[in-house]
């Protein structure tokens, strides 16, 4: 065997060595999330019926069977709509002046570091702060918009990051290529930017929604418990789907049990289905398809 030979089989050995690994890898990552989606669905599928998605939890006792969770679906879906009107203008805009207009400025990098620390933030700090200024300093009572602001001070770091970092993957030949024409650089941002960068800006925002879809502690501090229907996010309590889970599966018998798993399963499909939405409109709008 030539020395070329043998250097060509260790090589061989060495990627499928390789390859192995990253299949491992790749076992290792998805088991458990195969797991968890199915413990979920097999548990939640028991309590998954229509009454569990058009009933609320109002006249239904500690034990008794029955009851859904349409007032924690109604509470989930306008506290995270509330969070994102709040969290995904302001975090695509500091991405903006983050890229195009602060490259190496003192504000952008002071900007930088903030984002970086309330990346770190654990969400129920984001709670306790707006319960002491929100509700404590100001007086204004628990209501799912007290939720949406904990929730949108959460989001804010992912979408600035996620949006930050497909603005830089943008080519610059694009934007010379637009102002060569005479176009303003607001225009060149708002027709070309943005744009070529929305897909991997959607799948930011969706990221952000789905790690604040789920989170407890914010809600037990600023939105608190009811068991009735509150389509009004400003004025009072608010379920949501988070607290409902949390409350339902403390509670030490089997119906409230399997309420708890039907939550999860739901809030689950919520959250893909979100995902759904905004990958059509990423493909809607994409610029290829434009084309």
């Amino acid at each position: 065997m030539s020395a070329i030979q043998r250097i060509s089989t260790g090589r061989r050995i060495k990627d499928r060595v390789v390859q192995g690994l990253v299949y491992l890898a790749f076992a290792l990552a998805v088991v458990p999330l195969i797991s968890v989606l199915w413990l979920v669905i097999q548990n939640g599928l028991a309590r998954f019926d229509l009454e569990f998605l058009t009933h609320s939890m109002r006249g239904i006792g500690a034990r008794d069977a029955g009851g859904g969770a349409y007032h924690a679906i109604i509470g989930t879906l306008e506290q995270v709509l509330l969070a994102s009107v709040i969290a995904v203008p302001i975090g695509v805009l500091t991405a903006i002046y983050l890229v195009e207009y602060g490259t190496g400025g003192r504000l952008s990098r002071t900007i930088s570091f903030f984002v970086d620390v309330m990346t770190g933030v654990p969400s129920i700090v984001a709670g306790l702060f707006i319960f002491a200024f929100w509700i404590l300093f100001l007086g204004i009572p628990f209501s799912g918009f007290a939720g949406a602001l904990a929730l949108s001070i959460l989001m804010m770091p992912t979408v600035v990051r996620s949006a930050e970092e497909m603005l830089r993957l943008v080519p610059n030949d694009l934007r010379e290529a637009s102002y060569a024409l005479g176009v303003p650089k607001w225009r060149t941002i708002l027709k070309v930017v943005l744009p070529t960068a929305l897909t991997g800006i959607i799948t930011g925002v969706m990221l952000a929604i789905a790690r604040v879809a789920g989170e407890t502690a914010p809600l037990l501090l600023t939105v608190f418990f009811t068991d009735s229907i509150n389509n009004d996010p400003f004025n009072g309590p608010q379920m949501g789907l988070p607290l409902y889970v949390f409350d339902q599966a403390a509670r030490p018998n089997d119906t409230a049990i399997d309420r708890a798993w039907a939550g999860a399963l739901t809030l689950i499909l919520i959250v893909m289905l979100l995902n759904l939405v905004a990958r059509l409109i990423a493909w809607w709008r994409s610029p290829s398809r434009a084309r």
